[in-house]
């Protein structure tokens, strides 16, 4: 592994390496259509909405979900194949 494909790997683990980050990555993987409302997903983990988007944020701009509109919710689906880039990159 070269030194630039360590440092993009290292700054997508470091967008998963918070425990709320991966407790929202397997809410919206186990949510049905495997996407989930941002609204539905603060209840479950017991944080506030702000820190819910805050969280949801650092893992859209790692590519690590994505992020779609609908109407007046923001709904979000795992980027499946960013996932297989982390795996492949560490096995």
């Amino acid at each position: 592994m070269d030194r630039q494909t360590a440092e993009q790997l290292a700054k997508l683990l470091k967008a998963v390496a918070d425990p709320a980050r991966l407790q929202l990555l397997a809410l919206i993987n186990s949510s049905p259509g495997k996407s989930a409302c941002a609204c539905d997903l603060t209840q479950p983990l017991g944080l506030s909405q702000p820190t819910v988007s805050h969280h949801l944020k650092v893992l859209k701009e790692a590519g690590i979900v994505d992020r779609e509109q609908r109407g007046t919710w923001a709904w979000f689906s795992i980027n499946q194949s960013r996932l297989q880039q982390i795996a492949q990159a560490l096995a």
